[in-house]
């Protein structure tokens, strides 16, 4: 519960953002929907552009959506509490390690395009490949993990809604999910492409009013250098273990390399096995995938690597001033773990406005998220649960109904799994450092299912079932062997989480190399993963079929040009960004001087910019001639009137 300190605004604050926040894009989902039916070709009746938004959907508004999807309560909590623990090295690794794993996905949205073209999920593929049984088992690792992303979302936002106004932890889990689940059933996959587009655009704003809060004007820190010197004198009176000269200033930090490669590895497996991001790549125009990844992971990696730099260094800064929330003592373990230290940060930096104002950006960050893990998980329920298995032939009109009642059906499953976690003392730091090492070992044959023939139904299935095994043995093992005993506390320890999520990944990767060496999949064509849900064509004349052959040869030219971008960005990005620059800075175990630091945080701005650019305003200017030919329509029909 929160701590009187901590509670500065009153609860009916976090009911009216909560709720009334919640229905005011319900309400917005009213309008949209009946302009895009009216007004445009794409109708929400049919479940294709439901699901998919009938995979039309221009590279601004993805990007957009992947800053979006990519938000979750951890990008803004979790950031800052490895910022306060480990100084700006945190920040950068959480923000490089992450950003990794997006652009790595450019490669999987490329090869989606080429080889399941028709495809909903990304599990279809694997029902087409290998049968049932391997689908089983990915269907259960997908859903793992979306109960995961989906309860550190509710996790992370009810413990900041109870620390900042006292409001119930229980009544926050399951009203943040209700106003999402009403304006994802009525709008689809397109309509919540646009609310994630006005989140985004409000967490920017958001944004850089603490940044420059607390960079430039705020009279508690207001420039880098009383940051720096307050940063010096914090180092003194608790340096960092394990730091550089335990200085919040270097790069050189033990503790957050370790917490960079939990979450490099952890990542791999929340990116490539939830069906929120390969859903954006479905949805997406064949040959701009590759391009609105690539920039939507470095438009995403600002707003960890920014926001943190800006609030976790300040809950570092202000932890001996007396308008800090637990003064005069530190964050304790509990409070960390629950991400609290960017809400006390603007506790003490902006009270009441600042508070009111992380509400709301979190509660953007958290239903929009929400909103792609619904739909995700809706469309594996629809289409990999009923349409494969119950009703081999169901109507589209069958389907958009099925579509409905499962948001509805996980929206209440994400709030009691959050409920459960909650009640058993297990919190979003937790979460977020165990989830990889129960699904790691799926990663690799996930990804080879649209990238590897040669990959067998034996490799996939034992590679993600003995990833599982390894991963928790070793999670646990480690735990027992460093601190004597297996609990809550010691199973979220940054090595015993390390071990279990290496482990994952690695032995997830091994066993489907040997198991598919073994015993390969020959004479398997991508041909049949094409063919997933094309339909039998009425008889064509000449003349289409080879006006049909043409585009499709055209296409595939443009995907292998799209496929070497993809490679070629997405490898310097991780390398520069995972790499080059964190090993350059340890290596030579630098500590920030004033200027290098000043520099440091113009960066963090500029990149800011440059990412609401990307991620707000490229999406309107792509949209502008539909804006300027709807207006002209609606005021053609109010003409009528």
């Amino acid at each position: 519960m929160a701590s009187s300190s901590s509670v500065i605004l009153p609860v009916g604050v976090g009911y009216a953002v909560v709720v009334g926040i919640g229905f005011f894009f319900a309400g917005l989902m009213l309008e949209i929907p009946w302009l895009q039916n009216r007004y445009t070709s794409f109708s929400t009746q049919g479940s294709e552009e439901f699901n998919t938004a009938s995979r039309s959907v221009k590279p601004g508004l993805i990007a957009s959506g992947v800053v979006s999807a990519a938000t979750w309560a951890a990008t803004l909590l979790q950031s800052s509490t490895v910022t306060y623990q480990f100084g700006v090295a945190g920040a950068f690794w959480y923000a490089a390690s992450a950003t990794a794993q997006i652009s790595l996905f450019a490669v999987l949205a490329c090869k989606v395009k080429q080889n399941a073209p028709r495809c909903h999920t990304y599990l279809e593929i694997i029902y087409a490949r290998y049968g049932k049984g391997t689908h089983l088992v990915f269907i259960f690792f997908a859903l793992l993990n979306n109960v995961f992303v989906a309860s550190q979302l509710l996790l992370g936002g009810s413990a900041v809604v109870n620390a900042l106004t006292g409001m119930n932890v229980y009544a926050a889990i399951f009203l943040i999910p209700l106003g999402v689940c009403v304006y994802v059933v009525l709008g689809g996959l397109r309509a919540t492409f646009l609310c994630d587009f006005s989140h985004t655009a409000i967490l920017m704003i958001v944004m850089f009013y603490f940044i420059f809060s607390v960079y430039t004007t705020n009279p508690l820190i207001g420039s880098p250098s009383e940051m720096y010197r307050l940063l010096q004198a914090a180092a003194l009176k608790r340096p960092v273990a394990g730091n550089r000269d335990g200085s919040y200033l270097t790069l050189d930090s033990h503790g957050a390399m370790v917490f960079g490669m939990i979450i490099l590895h952890a990542g791999m497996a929340t990116v490539c096995l939830d069906q929120a991001y390969w859903q954006r790549a479905i949805a997406s125009r064949p040959t701009t995938a590759v391009r609105a990844y690539l920039l939507g992971g470095l438009a995403w990696f600002a707003i960890p690597f920014t926001f943190s730099t800006a609030l976790g260094l300040a809950a570092v800064a202000l932890a001996d001033n007396p308008s800090f929330p637990t003064y005069p003592n530190p964050l304790s373990g509990v409070q960390i773990t629950q991400g609290l230290a960017s809400p006390f940060a603007v506790s003490a930096l902006l009270g009441k406005s600042g508070a009111v104002a992380l509400l709301i950006v979190l509660f953007m960050a958290v239903t929009s998220c929400a909103s792609a893990e619904l739909i995700a998980v809706s469309s594996i329920l629809t289409f990999d649960v009923y349409k494969t298995y119950l009703v081999p032939n169901a109507t589209s009109e069958q389907l958009i109904v099925v579509s409905h009642w499962m948001i509805c059906v996980f929206g209440i499953a994400m709030a009691v799994f959050a409920c459960i976690w909650n009640a058993i003392g297990i919190d979003l730091g937790w979460l977020f450092l165990v989830m990889g090492l129960t699904l790691g070992g799926a990663v690799f044959p996930a990804v080879f299912t649209v990238t590897w023939r040669g990959q067998s139904k034996e490799g996939a299935i034992m590679g993600a079932l003995g990833g599982l095994a390894v991963g928790i043995a070793a999670w646990l093992g480690t735990a027992q062997a460093l601190y004597g005993e297996i609990t809550i506390a010691s199973t979220g320890m940054q090595y015993s989480t390390l071990a279990g999520n290496v482990g994952a990944l690695v032995t997830g990767l091994v066993i489907t190399l040997v198991v598919s060496w073994i015993k390969p999949q020959d004479g398997f064509e991508w041909e049949v993963t094409r063919a997933i849900n094309s339909c039998a064509m009425a008889q064509q004349g000449e003349k289409d079929a080879e006006e049909e052959e043409e585009e499709e040869r055209q296409l595939a030219i443009d995907l292998k040009k799209a496929f070497s971008l993809a490679c070629v960005g997405g490898g310097a990005i991780i390398l520069v960004l995972a790499f080059i620059i964190p090993v350059s800075m340890i290596c030579w175990r630098y500590i920030f001087s004033e200027r290098f630091f000043t520099g440091w945080i113009v960066v963090s701005f500029v990149w800011a910019f440059l990412s609401t650019g990307v991620s707000t305003v490229w999406p309107v200017v792509e949209a502008w001639p539909f804006f300027k030919q709807l207006a002209r329509a609606v005021v053609g029909d109010l003409r009528k009137v």
